[in-house]
């Protein structure tokens, strides 16, 4: 037999559209279970039907808790005045509970004291003689305990729910970090790897007839610097996926290491090969910095150097790196040297490099992402002109405690 043709599948999937078949069942035991206790089979007709008036309404309890309540209460009133006693009387506790479970604690005040009117009557027809107090004491206690015992479930159902809802704005919140990580990188591995390639072939271009062997070195390392971005953009994407994928080479290249201060050599010999002057200081020991924030200090260089690359042709670019287990500061510089400016590029003595002269320059999405990547460790970020010509980027990163 298939699960879903299973009575107990049936009346589960039933009980996801509607309460009443889940609380109907608790309902027909509570009928029969007083059923016997009250006489109800050996007396009269309408015993029957008032035990049915008093329990059947249990079944719609969690949709509409006060009209319930109503209902039984009113066979309670009639049970009373014709005088008799039944155990179904239980049916009341069970009404309370789901008004305090499924109401404000208005209505359940409400209720209760509705219901405890109906205990100093029940305890004035029905006690023992001399037993009024105790009985009274005994059967507000049970109302007391079904009336706490809702308020619990309201709360707890209120709490379960408030963690849900934060665990969803949490979710929500990680997905638009995650893109805007995303972002921020998808920008540096771009449009670093296109300045370096443009530079690339206007050099090659200018020197393909004078010098073709230049030529095809620049040619080669455009296609170095693709593979690189490539390489570097599926790895983010991948981690930004949360899974590695499958396959010899491919896992191999999602398995590198992420760059770091370490890598800062080869990104300074790629912005070298394009004619940017680039040197690089690092001071301080470097293992004791997070993997993390050696990304974070490697995406900084990485946007300052294509910064230069754009916007300061001829310029000679200075990088240091000064880091501790506490704090980290990166500094990148382009200098207008004259003499710089008038040396000879990898690929030829007159090697254009591309890009447009900005006399200034503003706070566009590279500069943002720097601010936001030293932000995430409560640093500081200044980027200004200096004095005499030129352009300085200063980073101070707080490794301490990373928010």
């Amino acid at each position: 037999m298939k699960p879903a043709g299973h009575p107990a599948a049936r009346l589960t999937a039933l009980s996801r559209w509607s309460t009443v078949p889940a609380d109907a069942l608790p309902a027909a035991a509570l009928f029969l279970a007083t059923l016997g206790p009250g006489q109800v089979l050996s007396g009269p007709a309408w015993l029957l039907g008032l035990q049915t008036a008093l329990v059947v309404p249990l079944a719609w309890r969690r949709r509409a808790p006060m009209t319930v309540l109503g209902a039984i209460g009113l066979a309670a009133v009639v049970q009373w005045a014709l005088d008799v006693q039944l155990p179904a009387d239980a049916a009341l506790l069970v009404a309370l509970y789901s008004v305090a479970a499924r109401h404000p604690w208005r209505h359940s005040l409400l209720a209760a004291l509705a219901l405890q009117a109906g205990v100093l009557l029940a305890a004035a027809r029905w006690a023992p003689p001399g037993q009024f107090p105790f009985t009274v004491a005994a059967l507000s206690a049970m109302a007391a305990a079904a009336l706490m015992s809702g308020l619990w479930m309201r709360v707890r159902r209120a709490y379960v729910t408030s963690l849900e809802r934060d665990r969803e704005q949490r979710a929500r919140l990680a997905v638009a970090e995650e893109r805007e990580r995303m972002t921020r990188d998808m920008h540096d591995i771009v449009t670093h790897n296109l300045s370096v390639m443009v530079a690339l072939a206007d050099s090659a271009g200018y020197v393909r007839y004078s010098a073709p062997d230049r030529a095809a070195a620049a040619m080669e390392h455009i296609a170095a610097t693709g593979r690189q971005a490539l390489q570097d953009m599926r790895r983010s994407l991948i981690v930004g996926r949360g899974h590695a994928a499958s396959g010899g080479d491919r896992l191999d290249e999602t398995l590198q290491p992420a760059p770091g201060i370490a890598e800062l050599g080869p990104l300074a010999e790629r912005m070298r090969a394009t004619g940017l002057a680039t040197s690089v200081r690092v001071a301080g020991d470097t293992e004791a910095v997070p993997v993390a924030a050696q990304l974070t200090i490697y995406r900084l260089v990485q946007e300052a150097l294509t910064n230069t690359l754009r916007h300061a042709p001829g310029a000679r670019a200075d990088v240091r790196v000064e880091v501790s287990s506490r704090r980290a500061e990166v500094e990148v510089t382009d200098v207008r040297d004259p003499v710089v400016l008038g040396a000879p590029g990898p690929l030829d003595a007159e090697t254009p490099v591309s890009g447009p002269r900005a006399g200034g320059r503003g706070d566009g999405r590279g500069i943002a992402g720097m601010r936001e990547r030293v932000a995430a460790y409560g640093g500081t970020l200044d980027a200004g002109p200096v004095t005499g010509g030129g352009w300085r980027v200063l980073a101070v990163l707080d490794l301490g405690a990373p928010q």
